[in-house]
């Protein structure tokens, strides 16, 4: 292939409003701060990419990741866009806390990449589908709250719903309850978010049986360094457990094997970027460990990639890939058409699928 040289790379703010506040066991999100990077090619070709900082869980927020995707546009200029896997590999070894800053860039190359080779982006992670069905995540709210929602969800398609746990048992109790109540023919996921100590999860798992719900997976019980803790949960428990916070890099999830804490590992793209989390997805597997997917609070441009890659990939048992913010104020048009609870990916539209309004 004929050298295509990135011209010309732009950073720029993205905000956007979330449809409601975003509440979870480490505190609340009102709105949607992120970071956009888009490379030009030398033939016209733009791809696009995007930062979804969330400093509780990455440790970056939108100023920190702007700066650090400023500071990489010269080193990114004039390569080949076929060298995106060497150039991640250098960011990496170079920025390696700025996970979300790297995963823009690399969503970035690969969006213009795939486009260069005229093939959507669930072709280039081996096109086993173009579909995909997720779940749809009820936050922290009061159980009259919870119900409502729970069974306008119901009513418009899903069939899984996922709650956030770790605040207090009794009302994480009484919200599931209510969930239940306003939607019992779905199944139920549940996050703590690294609320609970170990003992209390067993304790929160034991109250959950004695009020008749069995949730279909328990995510991230513990600290994201307890591991022997999360161990103790999956011991005290049949209810599958996933490691997400405590997987960023191959690594923890050589550590996550090692240990056997975790029936299944989430993959998020802001937690590992796009080629370490393909490398995760290979332990994994080789591990016989489920794999489930996940997000931050992110726009179409986001999501899209990571539908691309449960689609394309076909080896996810769990997808939890929401979207929370006002589909009409985003600064997209195209990407994955959603009609909940099913995206479907386009043959064709090449890359993501996103073009800027």
């Amino acid at each position: 292939m004929k050298a295509i040289k990135i011209k010309k790379v732009v950073i720029e703010p993205l905000n956007l409003d979330l449809e409601e506040p975003f509440r979870i066991s480490i505190g609340t999100k009102y709105s949607i701060e992120n970071a956009l990077v888009t490379v030009v090619l030398d033939n016209g070709i733009e791809g696009y990419g995007e930062a979804a900082p969330l400093e509780p869980i990455n440790g970056e927020n939108q100023a920190t990741a702007l700066a650090t995707l400023n500071s990489c546009v010269d080193f990114i200029k004039g390569k080949d866009i076929t060298d995106y896997r060497a150039i991640a590999a250098t960011l990496r070894g170079v920025f390696q806390p700025q996970v979300t800053a790297r995963c823009a860039i690399e969503m970035a190359l690969i969006d213009a990449y795939a486009k260069v080779l005229n093939i959507p982006l669930y072709q280039f992670f081996g096109g086993a589908g173009n579909k995909a069905e997720t779940d749809y995540t009820i936050d922290i709210v009061p159980p009259d709250v919870a119900k409502k929602n729970a069974a306008k969800l119901a009513r418009e398609g899903y069939t899984v719903l996922k709650t956030k746990v770790g605040k207090k048992v009794t009302d994480d109790i009484d919200r599931l309850l209510a969930i239940k109540d306003g939607a019992p023919g779905c199944g139920i996921t549940i996050d703590a978010n690294q609320g609970y100590s170990p003992c209390e999860a067993v304790h929160f798992i034991e109250e959950m049986g004695k009020n008749g719900i069995r949730p279909i997976l328990f995510e991230q019980p513990v600290s994201r360094y307890d591991l022997a803790g999360m161990r103790f949960v999956k011991d005290h428990t049949s209810i599958p457990i996933a490691a997400d916070e405590s997987v960023f890099t191959s690594a923890d999830a050589i550590n996550v094997v090692r240990t056997g804490c975790a029936d299944y590992i989430n993959i998020k793209l802001m937690k590992s970027g796009i080629i370490e989390a393909m490398d995760i997805a290979a332990i994994a597997r080789s591990a016989n460990i489920k794999l489930m997917i996940g997000c931050m609070l992110e726009s179409k441009l986001a999501l899209g990639c990571a539908v691309h890659m449960v689609a394309g990939m076909g080896c996810f048992s769990h997808v939890d890939l929401d979207p929370h913010s006002e589909p009409e104020k985003e600064p997209f048009a195209g990407g994955p058409d959603y009609k909940a609870p099913f995206y479907t990916l386009s043959p064709d539209l090449p890359g993501i699928g996103c073009t800027r309004k």
